[in-house]
């Protein structure tokens, strides 16, 4: 496990690793802002393929389980009552969430600021509005609004190197201990989950 192993860019920073495919990143991603105009501290985003990470631990997707999926679908609702965000169940769960990823990482690597832009925009399409987002065409779709390049989105996510980018970073995720998401690594500290953001952000500021 390399939790404890950060970057020199990193450093400081909280990296927040998160799948297009959780409904529980999106609500963690609507408090990022915020999170890093109380802390000083900046934000990485981190796309990562979550079903890798499943794999390894035997998890399912909790919307798909018994018991425990008919409750989330509830406190989905009521949790985004309590950050006053919109929120529509997609109709389709969970997504594979390739196109959105690769597009992220393809456009991170000529504007970062351009890609978390995408990347907010994505989760609000998909869980703000209840679209889905899985086809690379509603990606390019959404980039565009953005002013985004939508033929070289489309380009880029079929590209070897940008493939291979996003299978790197979710090994390097899994590899650091990331099995969930959202999931933030902070100064050497794993926090599981968006119910675990007053606990990071208490961190944050008081160590």
């Amino acid at each position: 496990m390399e939790s404890l192993q950060r970057e020199p860019a990193e450093e400081g920073a909280v990296i927040f690793h998160f799948d297009f495919a959780s409904p529980y990143a999106y609500l963690a991603s609507t408090q990022m802002d915020g999170l890093a105009e109380r802390t000083g501290r900046r934000i990485i985003w981190r796309p990562m393929m979550l079903g890798a990470a499943m794999k390894l631990t035997g998890a399912q997707p909790l919307v798909l389980m018994p018991m425990r999926g008919d409750y989330a679908r509830h406190d989905l609702k009521r949790f985004a009552a309590f950050l006053d965000v919109p929120f529509e169940m997609p109709p389709r769960m969970p997504i594979r969430s390739l196109a959105p990823a690769r597009a992220f990482y393809w456009l991170r690597d000529q504007d970062g600021g351009k890609a978390v832009e995408l990347a907010k925009a994505l989760f609000v399409a998909h869980f703000g509005r209840g679209e889905d987002i899985e086809p690379a065409a509603t990606v390019a779709e959404i980039a565009r609004s953005h002013g985004i390049d939508d033929t070289a989105l489309l380009a880029g996510v079929e590209d070897s190197a940008i493939k291979e980018t996003l299978k790197r970073e979710t090994d390097r995720a899994i590899a650091r201990g990331v099995f969930g998401a959202p999931f933030f690594l902070v100064d050497g500290e794993p926090f599981w989950g968006a119910d675990r953001l007053p606990h990071l952000e208490r961190w944050l500021l008081e160590g």
